[in-house]
């Protein structure tokens, strides 16, 4: 399906802090910032890493530049069924018609894998990847912490998400977080005033906050949130914002029960998922400082996130276990208001208009994409040039054709 570019615009900001960021100077701190203890050559190359021309290597490499929390695997690895098959169909897109290798190159695909039925049909790394790369996720973390809340829920720590976010993180009060409940921050529809904008010329609160916390350290993501001002009442108005999840992060962390979010995701996820490497996330500070960036910072190999899609497609299982809760995961997965030409959005995920498919979208080309009626799952790890809306829309073309594909 060739998404019109109204929706290719609506996905951009998408994903996370940061499309101009490769190209930004550094911005002046803030008066009352401390001083950054992050050396000026690793300042400069987190400011550097979207860059066409480095950010098929840096994708895989972000345990390189940042500090990072590990999201231990345990226990047995659940194996993946192979029945590979050739990627025999073609696509269409903007009136000419392609094959998958030539989807591969035109869309900037580090790494590819096709689960059908259960079964991976085809598994490419390129770019000098392997199966032991772990690549950012960038915004489709969102949806993983999600699914975290899910279980959260599901396990008590939170009694309801129509609660105030506040009951749990009073540090908020101050700001326009008050009155606004935790469904709405899943949903995005908080209505606070954080424009996901990242203009570093004539930088706003978004750029400045991405700066000060992910580049110097010299801030935790998620405190913007005490002092933020309100642009819209609650629950009336779907905006895009990075900083609801590091709300819906620090909730997490607020209820894990002394524990971090890595710890609580290695527990409740990774390791019911069986999955067969650690993942990690990059932090906004140094160690008994920093939290884990959940807007759009966890790390994990292609196998992994496939492993996360087939959990999703089978509605919260991993053989007989229930990982995550079914009614949570339909309830994600689903608009939260009237779907339009542009799609919808449940909590954190993302819904394709016409379609029973979803989607996890991430920064420059990350996608987990879930069809349920076709029982596929497409994983593309990307290096998507910043601000080219053109390869995501030539994606999900080619993600239709493979839910319409039979392998032979």
């Amino acid at each position: 399906m060739e998404l019109p570019m109204s929706v290719l615009r609506l996905l951009r900001p998408v994903l996370p802090a940061a499309a101009l960021l490769a190209f930004a100077s550094p911005l002046q701190a803030q008066p009352a910032s401390p001083a950054s203890t992050v050396a000026p050559a690793v300042q400069a190359l987190r400011r550097a890493m979207l860059n066409p021309e480095v950010n098929t290597l840096t994708f895989r490499s972000m345990d390189q530049i940042f500090t990072t929390r590990t999201v231990a695997r345990g226990g047995p690895v659940r194996p993946l069924i192979y029945a590979e098959r050739p990627l025999d169909f073609t696509y269409e897109f903007q009136g000419a018609r392609y094959t998958p290798e030539q989807f591969l190159e035109r869309t900037y695909t580090n790494a590819l894998l096709v689960m059908k039925d259960g079964k991976v049909v085809s598994e490419i790394y390129r770019n000098g990847s392997t199966d032991k790369s772990r690549f950012m996720a960038w915004s489709m973390t969102k949806s993983l912490t999600s699914l975290l809340v899910g279980v959260a829920v599901s396990e008590g720590r939170i009694k309801s998400i129509d609660q105030p976010v506040v009951d749990y993180l009073p540090e908020l009060k101050g700001g326009a977080y008050n009155g606004v409940s935790i469904r709405q921050v899943l949903q995005m529809r908080s209505g606070v005033d954080y424009e996901e904008r990242y203009d570093f010329a004539n930088p706003g609160i978004a750029a400045r906050n991405h700066e000060g916390a992910l580049v110097t350290n010299t801030v935790r993501f998620a405190d913007a949130a005490r002092t933020i001002t309100r642009k819209h009442p609650p629950g009336a108005v779907f905006e895009y914002k990075t900083l609801d999840t590091a709300v819906l992060g620090w909730l997490l962390e607020r209820v894990s029960g002394g524990s971090n979010v890595a710890s609580y995701m290695a527990q409740r996820l990774w390791e019911p998922l069986g999955a067969e490497a650690d993942g990690f996330f990059i932090m906004d500070g140094p160690p008994g400082v920093g939290r884990e960036f959940t807007g759009a910072g966890f790390n994990a190999t292609l196998r992994d996130y496939a492993r996360v899609g087939q959990l999703v497609l089978n509605q919260g299982k991993v053989g007989d276990r229930q990982v995550v809760p079914a009614a949570w995961i339909a309830e994600s997965t689903s608009p939260a208001a009237a779907e339009g030409p542009m799609g919808g959005y449940g909590y954190q995920w993302w819904t394709i208009p016409g379609s029973d498919a979803f989607n996890a979208i991430g920064l420059q080309g990350q996608f987990i994409y879930v069809d349920p009626p076709t029982r596929t799952v497409v994983v593309k790890l990307s290096y998507f040039p910043p601000g080219d809306e053109t390869p995501s829309g030539e994606s999900q073309a080619f993600f239709k054709a493979v839910s319409g594909w039979t392998p032979r």
